[in-house]
């Protein structure tokens, strides 16, 4: 004859010996308002900043696991801002994102590196006007609020991918490395 689970005692240790033995799954995040995602740079020896209005991060994420994280990011380029309608005109041209031909640039990362200082690592990929290159994003996780933060940066080797062409290309006038920040906001789906 089988036991029968009848008290409350006998239905717990069932429950917690199952939840145990259960293997821990990653979270699954999509962003949330309050997100940034932006960049710095200088022209003629000046820093500029600007920001992508419009972008959008999927996130798999379990911080004791991070080997088997994922992250996710669509960032849509015409919406790039930095305060001067000259420079952001510029910016939509076909000397620099060339928006006609590549509305969308994206980040993809498939399994984290934890580093020495707690944060970690995301060894990825961005596609930026059709051309495909390894970018590593380091960031911090804080899921300590309401809801959990991803606060990262980044550097953008912009020639890599065709980013400020023709006269643009002096380095004198624009360095090579753009450095792009980012504060994505999460929730869960």
């Amino acid at each position: 004859m089988k036991p029968m689970l009848t008290t409350p005692v006998a239905v717990a240790a069932l429950l917690a010996g199952m939840l145990a033995a259960a293997p821990a799954i990653a979270s699954e995040y999509i962003q949330a308002e309050g997100s940034t995602l932006a960049f710095a740079s200088r022209y003629d020896g000046e820093l500029f900043t600007g920001r992508f209005h419009e972008f959008n991060t999927r996130l798999r994420f379990d911080p004791a696991k991070p080997a088997e994280g994922k992250l996710e990011v669509s960032i849509n380029l015409a919406s790039a801002a930095t305060g001067n309608t000259d420079r952001d005109s510029t910016l939509r041209t076909a000397d620099f994102f060339d928006i006609g031909r590549h509305a969308q640039a994206r980040y993809t990362a498939s399994g984290f590196r934890k580093l020495a200082d707690g944060q970690y690592a995301a060894d990825g990929t961005l596609e930026l006007r059709g051309v495909s290159k390894p970018v590593t994003l380091t960031f911090s996780w804080d899921a300590s609020g309401p809801q959990p933060v991803l606060t990262g940066r980044a550097v953008v080797q912009r020639l890599d991918f065709g980013v400020g062409g023709g006269d643009w290309a002096d380095t004198d006038l624009i360095p090579n490395a753009v450095n792009v920040s980012t504060k994505v906001v999460f929730k869960q789906p």
